[in-house]
């Protein structure tokens, strides 16, 4: 359910061309739908203006493609994160319309486009290569979310003129979501550049003093440079959706 179904919804009601009982039936999921295992959350499109979202995290195969089949029925988009390939495998046989992005770990069921779209770009950074892969997870997110988004990759701190080559396109961007591990400075330093909000992910990349990413993690909440928000170690939805926010107002 989204604006422009609900929309349609109250204006049939008003000139007579659907009776309250119908649009009952209508509304029978309103605002949520229980399967017993899960609640599908059909209210959030409204609410948020992107439908509920999937983790496929220590979920089964058969459940993610149960939740599918009743999201097919309603006709919203939905977005599943962190597939393991044999999960993906085993989900794609049962809905093979599925976007399937194995760099990003995530699938796309796109059944209508969205209303709202970004107004800019959102630019996706990364300090090595071994951070693409929660980068590609906040790229995808931003991108069926309605955003235009670039991808500038492997121009950490350990050569600083790797990242200076792209002075144009970071001062073009919108808003920036800047990925890194081991010592988690780059967000610091793109902020440090521009006049964009910067949305910093740390990575469990590192070696033992990283922590699993809490080095990277405590050293963006302590940036000295202006503007810099902090999602979750490893979170490139959350980084993602909150660049999509941003990028709306």
């Amino acid at each position: 359910m989204d604006k422009g179904a609900l929309k349609k919804i109250l204006q049939e009601i008003e000139k007579g061309k659907l009776s309250v009982a119908e649009a009952m039936d209508r509304l029978r999921a309103f605002p949520f739908q229980d399967m017993g295992f899960a609640k599908i959350d059909t209210h959030r499109h409204l609410r948020k203006g992107f439908p509920e979202v999937v983790l496929a995290q220590e979920k089964t195969a058969g459940q993610i493609v149960r939740i599918l089949d009743q999201v097919r029925e309603s006709g919203n988009n939905v977005l599943i994160t962190r597939v393991e390939p044999q999960k993906a495998e085993a989900i794609l046989r049962r809905h093979p319309d599925l976007q399937h992005h194995p760099a990003s770990r995530t699938l796309y069921l796109h059944m209508k486009d969205l209303e709202d779209k970004g107004r800019g770009t959102i630019t996706v950074v990364t300090a090595g290569t071994s951070d693409i892969p929660v980068a590609e997870e906040a790229a995808i997110t931003a991108e069926v979310m309605g955003n235009h988004v670039e991808r500038i990759f492997d121009v950490g701190v350990a050569g600083l003129h790797r990242l200076l080559a792209h002075h144009d396109e970071l001062t073009a961007a919108r808003v920036l979501v800047v990925v890194a591990g081991m010592e988690g400075a780059l967000p610091s330093v793109v902020s440090g550049l521009v006049d964009r909000p910067v949305v910093a992910v740390p990575t469990s990349v590192g070696y033992g003093a990283s922590f699993g990413g809490v080095t990277a993690l405590l050293a963006m909440l302590n940036s000295c440079a202006s503007g810099v928000t902090v999602v979750n170690i490893d979170n490139g939805f959350g980084a993602g959706y909150a660049a999509s926010l941003m990028n709306r107002l």
